[in-house]
């Protein structure tokens, strides 16, 4: 059963109230501490265990901070999977499937994930749900949409509005898409400012070359899959053919499950800049977004 976008965002702002993941967040803006969930890999890509606070470096408004507590992060992960199933991605639905497939399995069904296809409009295919066998019955229906171009930038804009009531401390979009048409208008800096009041991180799969064009939502669409992965703590996984979607996808599950908790400590004074983390080893890279619901958090 398809539900309409809108639908679902009222729906979401209903259960909202149900969940209380973030209180704990919260509760560490009164001891002037600040939370970052932070992926570490290796030069392979894959999560790199057993890290401690030498291993981060945080700073705030371009200022180092102490890091003062690294650990496991068990925070539940509100996770949209924005699939393209426009016409553009027919050839590729089979590879999709399968890789939503695994990517699902994966995450180990203690996090939230909602399932949303471009085609047309942005729609919710299975709202956000810790249940796996609703999402892969969901991915075995899932088919490309005759004559339609994709929606992504509205997806991201009205996922992100979405995401405001709910109460959790991490947040995952996962644009998956090919290098179809799109069908929206609106401007890669609202978006992108949509995202740090989320507090959602994108890490989103292309599939094909995405050469440059002029045309306006193609332009923005470029800059939104350039400056929103980077502006999240996300990365941006370029794949020429869907041949590598399922193991990328794989991948990207363990990086997500894997993620560190890096708690630093913030001055007594009101915020004053942009939180970023790097890396304080070599051949580890580093990349991370606040915990939403904190003060401080993303803009």
């Amino acid at each position: 059963m398809r539900i309409p976008l809108s639908s679902a965002l009222v729906l979401a702002a209903i259960l909202a109230a149900t969940f209380s993941s973030g209180s704990n967040v919260s509760a560490q803006a009164a001891t002037r501490e600040g939370t970052l969930f932070v992926s570490a890999v290796d030069e392979k890509g894959e999560p790199v265990d057993g890290l401690g606070p030498d291993a981060f470096v945080v700073r705030e408004g371009g200022r180092r901070r102490e890091v003062l507590r690294v650990s496991h992060a068990a925070e539940p992960i509100d996770l949209a999977l924005m699939v393209d199933n426009s016409q553009a991605a027919n050839d590729t639905i089979s590879f999709m499937r399968e890789a939503l497939t695994r990517f699902v399995t994966a995450m180990g069904g203690q996090h939230r994930i909602a399932l949303i296809g471009l085609a047309e409009r942005p729609t919710v295919l299975v709202p956000y749900t810790t249940d796996s066998a609703q999402l892969t019955m969901a991915i075995s229906r899932f088919f490309s949409v005759s004559g339609s171009g994709m929606t992504l930038l509205d997806a991201i804009y009205e996922t992100s509005r979405g995401l405001r009531p709910r109460d959790s401390a991490r947040a995952v979009f996962v644009p998956i898409i090919t290098d179809g048409p799109e069908f929206t208008n609106r401007y890669s800096k609202d978006l992108v400012r949509e995202l740090g009041v989320s507090g959602a991180s994108v890490h989103a799969v292309t599939i094909g070359r995405f050469n440059y064009d002029d045309e306006h939502s193609i332009r923005e669409r470029s800059f939104v899959l350039d400056e929103g992965p980077r502006a999240t703590g996300g990365q941006r996984i370029t794949l020429l053919a869907p041949n590598a979607l399922a193991p990328t996808l794989e991948r990207l599950a363990r990086e997500l499950s894997a993620q560190y908790k890096v708690v630093y400590g913030r001055p007594d004074s009101l915020y004053e800049g942009a939180v970023e983390v790097t890396s304080g080893r070599p051949g580890l890279k580093v990349r991370g977004t606040p915990a939403r619901r904190q003060t401080g958090g993303p803009k």
